[in-house]
């Protein structure tokens, strides 16, 4: 396995670098940096930014704004983004039904939605989860009903990320009720503030509101708005998953998230601890360890399908994530029981709650209990 970086490799990461330090507004690096939270205006620009200098969706056809560089230059790119502590594109958007509609829907679907998906004009949710049609997303119940040209929409989605935010929703619903489950399924488009659409706020253990409940009653979406053919919204669910789970491994985020930890441990003189010493010493380690591993997965899937290997790093990135929030909560100790304080270090106040936040890592882009069954039949044949 090759291990070094050509000089035009080394080059590309070090553009990568320089713009993300020197192009994206440092009042939003530095909310990153701090664990401060985003608005929704910090996103926009940041990924208007990048949009602008043609970077924001290099996983998009060329033709739709993309770029056509190698899985390592993709690599590359993602990992600088999160050193310099930059918010990613927007993943509804740039990750999921951007890809969706430029390799399923029609070109007039494709000139409407992919130029203002791209540079954030419209604001994306995801409507998969239900409460009784999670992991297995199949089970789904909301249903859309042919009216004439239209279709009506009734049910209900939970976890919805941002909804509060967003201008439109990609709306997985059941249009058949009477083939295997499965076959039954498509995705509407419709904008959130239709008539029938109601938003209410999940309250999340760390305090705050970063997921929602969608209901619709009786909500009217033209014929137009079906993305490809009816009855294939499953297909379509499964190469929209298939994108989300790309770059899976925070080793960026969490090589900077560690390295800040350390900063604070020094500031502390805490390195003293040989305990402590020792947790950083192996958390660096298997961070090496993870990065390789990507490498090796990116060099490895030229082919554009996913490499068996992707489930490790999704296990094991969430998990090396969680582990450097739980470190920072040790360091801050009787400190970070100060939630939201003003009379301690404000890095102190918010690594409880994002600790608590990261709890939700083992779930999303696929549960660490599937990616372990992933890993047991397609790595170890099991």
């Amino acid at each position: 396995m090759r291990l070094r970086l050509t000089e035009e490799e080394a080059a590309f990461r070090e553009e990568m670098r320089v713009f993300f330090t020197t192009e994206i507004p440092e009042d939003i690096r530095e909310k990153v940096r701090t664990g401060r939270h985003l608005e929704k205006d910090d996103f926009v620009r940041s990924m208007q930014v990048m949009n602008q200098a043609g970077i924001a969706v290099p996983n998009w056809p060329v033709e739709w704004g993309g770029q056509d560089w190698t899985p390592l230059q993709k690599h590359l790119w993602h990992e600088e983004l999160q050193l310099a502590c930059v918010p990613p594109p927007l993943a509804f958007n740039a990750g999921m039904i951007g890809p969706v509609i430029a390799h399923f829907g029609s070109q007039e679907m494709k000139e409407r939605f992919l130029p203002a998906t791209r540079n954030l004009d419209i604001w994306w949710c995801q409507g998969f989860s239900e409460p009784n049609a999670g992991s297995d997303l199949a089970s789904l119940t909301t249903r859309a009903e042919r009216d004439g040209d239209d279709w009506v929409v009734n049910g209900q989605k939970t976890w919805t990320t941002l909804g509060q935010h967003a201008d439109w929703i990609f709306c997985l619903c059941r249009t058949n009720p009477e083939v295997k489950k499965q076959a039954g399924i498509s995705m509407l488009l419709f904008p959130m503030d239709t008539p029938g659409v109601t938003l209410r706020p999940i309250k999340m253990i760390d305090g705050g509101y970063e997921v929602n409940e969608v209901f619709f009653d009786n909500v009217r979406v033209p014929g137009e708005n079906l993305v490809g053919e009816v009855d294939q919204g499953w297909t379509q669910a499964k190469f929209l998953l298939g994108n989300e789970r790309v770059g899976v491994a925070p080793v960026g985020a969490t090589k900077r998230a560690l390295a800040t930890a350390k900063e604070h441990a020094v500031q502390l003189g805490a390195l003293g601890d040989p305990l402590l010493a020792a947790r950083f010493v192996e958390l660096e380690n298997e961070l090496l360890a993870l990065e390789l591993t990507a490498l090796r997965v990116v060099a490895n899937s030229t082919d554009g399908k996913p490499h068996p290997a992707s489930s490790v790093l999704k296990l094991r990135g969430t998990e090396l994530q969680q582990a450097v929030t739980e470190l920072l909560v040790d360091l801050a100790g009787p400190f970070s029981l100060s939630s939201g304080s003003q009379t301690v270090p404000e890095w102190a106040a918010h690594a409880v709650p994002t600790y608590l936040n990261f709890r939700k890592a083992s779930i999303y882009g696929g549960s660490n209990e599937v990616q372990r069954t992933i890993i047991a039949g397609t790595i170890l044949g099991l």
